[in-house]
């Protein structure tokens, strides 16, 4: 099973980049998760779509459409989501018709420096996926909160609990994308 890791933050000691790296590291036997970087991913506009989707848009756009599933690591930027994230979003849903979004499963997770673990932010992107048509997975969750004493100076997850809730939410994305998917 082959999962796409995307983090909403292009800083390079993201919370979020790291909490996408333990994943990786604690997925199970036969689940691997792939980081994708989307900092590259120039602004949307419909004007350079018309003509043709620049060469960053069509490498992400292939990335998802190789992945059984989404895991978008989610930061949460003034009560919401970031744009870096709506923005690779709305490159990879368009053409609707051709989408490699719909019907994808997903699975989010969030780490922030604040008391709210990215609940907001998870809740202001559920619409949007919803809208492109991914499949996102109600539970279990991980939302991070007070990440700066979780993780240490390289970004790495330190903390044991938050390890085990990541592992679980991997393994419940593996459970639930095959059943999505269907037999391989």
């Amino acid at each position: 099973m082959k999962i796409l890791g995307v983090s909403g933050s292009i800083r390079k000691k993201s919370f979020n980049r790291g909490l996408l790296r333990a994943a990786s590291e604690v997925a199970p036997e036969g689940v691997e998760i792939e980081l994708y970087d989307v900092a590259d991913i120039e602004p949307y506009n419909n004007d350079v779509e018309n003509v043709a989707s620049p060469a960053s848009v069509e490498a992400f756009k292939s990335a998802i459409a190789e992945a059984d599933a989404l895991l978008i690591a989610c930061p949460e930027y003034n009560g919401s989501f970031t744009g870096v994230l709506k923005n690779a979003i709305d490159w990879a849903s368009r053409p609707a018709s051709s989408t490699p979004l719909l019907g994808k499963p997903a699975a989010l997770v969030g780490a922030s420096g604040g008391p709210s673990g990215t609940a907001r932010a998870q809740a202001a992107l559920l619409p949007v996926l919803i809208a492109c048509g991914l499949i996102v997975m109600p539970k279990p969750g991980v939302m991070v909160r007070n990440s700066a004493s979780l993780f240490d100076d390289e970004v790495n997850l330190t903390d044991q609990d938050t390890k085990d809730r990541l592992r679980q939410q991997v393994e419940a994305l593996a459970v639930f994308a095959g059943k999505l998917n269907g037999p391989a």
